[in-house]
């Protein structure tokens, strides 16, 4: 602190502000003394809870109506809007004289205003920076649609050029890419450019590096455009209009439109001060209004219409033109109360607050280095590391690599975060120029991502060894040092490597107590590998059920995860939507062919008839149905959702008619608390399979026989492991004064439990025999949040841990591996069952 002090102290804390920066926190933020680190103020930033207090006293104190109406309660609410419009007029130094504040459900439903009342003609253009969100690109559509050109551009900026005065302000230039046009069959005629509208739009900050964009842009364009745009081809078209996107920048810096007075300025208030969320602004001149063309009318938009001729006459004030239905009024009345939090911190303190936090993340991050000297981090957008250059806002986004060059993906450091308690943001952020331009990705490589399956919010996070996306963690007025510290701890702790030691396999960070060399040595020379216990899971993320022996199938233990739960809208219900289904218990009678399923919300137990089967064991061999497991699952495969489902498998309820289909239904949704069915998995002979794209490719889901597991057939976890596993949770209890809970290995969902050996010698196992049958390790299982739930006495909790201190010491490449996946080689002719107590004899690598 003392450090940071040293150089950001003028800047950090609202010295001359009514309240610092820790009476902030103590009396506004209490909530986030639980160990919650939030980091995602360019995503929306936090409420004040003194805020949302004034509120709650405001909305209990007094009451609104829909101002639509003459009574004296919507004349006052019409007040409160009236009000609340100048407050937002106010905040960007817009005079009323020039400008209307339109209240939208967003930015985006503001953008979105322009974009289809703008008076496109096929001479107009939308030229665009490439730092835009998705909901500016969409404007796009609304141009080509009309014949117009769009084009996308890069700003270039300079102190000044040779012979320039200084006091002339910034060069900027703008520099075109490829034109776009749906229009071919028509040239642009040069006469007709003067008449022709045309529209530039910038954000304010780029949402992906935090770069603030030169506000003499506004001017530059609307007053010396052909100078600006020279090079381009738009150098010679009039009349430009210019909008800015100011939902990122406006709650650090709001542009004063009395000195750069864009046309279009659109804003979403949730950004500003956390809430109301569903409420945004478009801030239009007077004098471009009366430009755009609005086909739709609606209640509180037209003055009169005449439902049975065409006739109809709208409003004139611009508000009242583009306001379609009843104002958002409850929402409109809330947002004076945060600007009353924002007036009395003021915004150039919140930016010299935030943006010095900001800098001091920059800052570390490019300092970190690994232990062979190699660089820790790209940071984007950081070219300028200046306060007072004004010229970055309170965002920084990076991504790291590893000592041999190669990148961490972003989702492991999204996951490795959230475990620490830190929430960040992963991804292009909605905007997938700055992205492109920053990642240096190619067309060529854009369209090789799509054509691999690559959409927005997937685990695709580095293709191609190149990364799809990036880390983005960003401040808000209420954002602490301490925070900040936090967040760099975290990456040093997870992603900086000291000089390697090597353990089992797996580089460890040494903070554990291992295995003595001794009794390493001696379990290696002795493993005595054995199989101690089997479980089967019929219904997919439900208990299982623990057998001493049990037949195995070309799918692995017959009938494991042959059901699954869907819900009416088709999508799947696991343990990740509802963890209770774990409190769902299962149990299968092959001698009378029932699958018989409990849950403590049902009555009555269901018995479900399932297909006959020629095996017919001995009811003893069965652990009874008091001693079932209640585990958790494994995260969803997610090459199951590439699966072409006509082509190659077959969902259905094999049941025997619709009303043992409805009653099993019911029950199920009883059990879970909302509208489901339970199928049965059955494949067809086909084994094609199709990716995202619709070529042909491998899946790994066929060629392993499954039903609805995973990622494989069989789960393999080692006593021996688990313990280790245990040793370091004890340790690290010990260290930070707590209890954690001591696992057993069913936590992990496995199929098979082995004892004997070594701690992760599974690791190095290749094919592996348990009795006469042969099976094939398809490595290591990557671990999810999951796992750190756990269900005690019917009570489901969720913690950190396990996942935290394994993410310490099992990262491979991304993934946090524990127990192995494996698959079955199953011989038709052979009729094979497996056993507890089995002896287990693998093949090491």
């Amino acid at each position: 602190m003392e450090e940071f002090l040293k150089e950001f102290g003028d800047y950090y804390g609202y010295p001359d502000g009514p309240k610092s920066i820790t009476e902030i926190r103590e009396t506004e933020f209490k909530r986030l003394d639980q160990g919650v680190v939030y980091l995602d103020h360019a995503g929306s930033t936090l409420y004040s809870e003194l805020q949302m207090e004034n509120i709650f006293n405001d909305f209990t104190s007094s009451v609104y109506g829909n101002p639509h109406s003459q009574s004296d309660i919507s004349s006052a609410t019409s007040e409160i809007i009236a009000d609340a419009r100048r407050q937002v007029l106010e905040y960007f130094n817009a005079s009323p004289e020039d400008y209307s504040c339109v209240f939208t459900s967003g930015a985006t439903a503001a953008l979105k205003i322009v974009g289809e009342t703008f008076p496109w003609t096929q001479d107009s253009n939308f030229v665009y920076t490439m730092e835009n969100h998705n909901s500016v690109l969409g404007i796009r559509e609304y141009a080509l649609g009309k014949g117009a050109s769009a084009c996308a551009v890069d700003i270039e900026e300079a102190a000044n050029q040779p012979g320039q005065l200084a006091s002339s302000g910034p060069f900027i230039k703008v520099k075109s890419r490829a034109v776009q046009t749906r229009n071919t069959s028509k040239l642009q005629n040069e006469e007709s450019r003067g008449d022709a509208c045309n529209l530039f739009a910038f954000p304010s900050e780029c949402n992906f590096t935090g770069l603030r964009f030169n506000l003499d842009l506004v001017n530059l364009i609307k007053e010396n455009n052909e100078a600006t745009l020279e090079g381009t081809p738009f150098a010679k078209s009039k009349r430009w209009m210019v909008l800015i996107d100011a939902a990122k920048g406006c709650a650090t810096q709001p542009p004063n439109l009395s000195e750069f007075p864009a046309d279009f300025v659109v804003l979403s208030f949730y950004k500003l001060f956390g809430y109301p969320t569903g409420l945004g602004a478009l801030l239009v001149r007077n004098d471009a209004a009366k430009l755009l063309k609005k086909t739709y009318f609606s209640g509180g938009t037209v003055a009169a219409a005449i439902a049975d001729i065409d006739f109809v006459k709208r409003r004139e004030r611009v508000e009242e033109f583009f306001e379609d239905g009843s104002a958002s009024f409850l929402s409109i009345a809330a947002i004076r109360h945060g600007f009353r939090l924002l007036k009395s911190l003021t915004t150039s303190a919140i930016w010299m607050h935030t943006t010095s936090l900001s800098m001091y993340v920059k800052k570390k991050l490019q300092a970190l280095r690994h232990g062979n000297g190699a660089g820790v981090c790209v940071v984007y957008g950081s070219e300028n590391l200046n306060l007072s250059s004004h010229k970055s806002g309170p965002t920084v986004t990076f991504n790291l690599k590893r000592p041999d060059g190669s990148w961490f993906g972003y989702l492991e450091v999204e996951k490795l975060a959230s475990l620490s308690g830190i929430q960040l943001r992963t991804g292009c952020f909605c905007n997938p120029g700055a992205c492109a331009k920053y990642l240096d990705l190619s067309h060529s490589d854009l369209l090789s991502n799509v054509e691999a399956g690559h959409v927005c919010w997937d685990d695709n996070d580095v293709i191609n060894g190149k990364p799809t996306g990036a880390v983005r963690v960003s401040f808000g007025y209420m954002s602490t040092f301490e925070e900040a510290k936090k967040f760099i701890d975290f990456i040093v702790s997870s992603f900086v490597s000291p000089p390697t030691k090597i353990g089992n396999g797996i580089a460890v960070n040494g903070r554990f107590a291992q295995l003595s060399s001794e009794e390493l040595e001696s379990k290696e020379s002795n493993p005595g590998y054995y199989l101690k216990s089997v479980t089967i899971y019929p219904i997919k993320s439900c208990a299982g059920f623990s057998v001493n022996r049990w037949p195995l199938c070309r799918t692995g233990l017959l009938h494991d995860r042959e059901w699954m739960i869907q819900g009416l809208t088709g999508e799947l219900i696991t343990q990740k939507k509802v963890p209770e289904m774990s409190l769902i218990s299962t149990l299968i009678d092959l001698e009378e062919g029932l699958l018989v399923v409990e849950s403590s919300r049902c009555e009555d137990k269901l018995y479900i008839k399932i297909k006959s089967s020629s095996y017919n064991p001995r009811s003893d061999e069965f652990d009874s149905h008091d001693n079932m497991y209640a585990l958790l699952p494994l995260s969803y495969f997610s090459c199951f959702n590439w699966i072409n489902l006509t082509t190659s498998l077959n969902f259905g309820c094999r049941l025997e008619n619709h009303n043992e289909e409805s009653r099993i239904n019911r029950w199920f949704t009883s059990a879970i608390g909302r509208q489901c069915k339970l199928l049965q998995y059955s494949s067809s002979t086909s084994k094609q399979c199709l990716n995202r794209n619709k070529s042909p490719g491998l899946c790994r889901v066929l060629e392993s026989n499954i039903n609805f597991a995973n990622e494989a057939q069989f789960l393999l976890i080692s006593e021996e492991s688990v313990a280790d596993l245990n040793r370091r949770l004890e340790a690290k209890g010990k260290d930070s004064n707590r209890d954690l809970e001591k696992l057993n290995p069913h936590r992990f969902r496995p199929n098979l439990v082995i004892a004997g050996g070594e701690p992760y010698a599974e690791d190095k196992w290749r094919t592996l025999k348990i009795g006469d049958g042969s099976f094939t390790s398809l490595g290591g299982c990557n671990r999810c949040q999951m796992i750190n739930i756990s269900n005690e006495s019917g009570q489901v909790k969720k913690s950190n841990e396990p996942l935290t201190t394994l993410a310490s010491y099992r990262r491979v490449k991304g993934k946090i591996l524990f127990g192995t996946l494996l698959r079955y080689e199953h011989d038709a002719k052979v009729e094979s069952w497996i056993r507890v107590g089995e002896a287990v004899n693998p093949d090491r690598e």
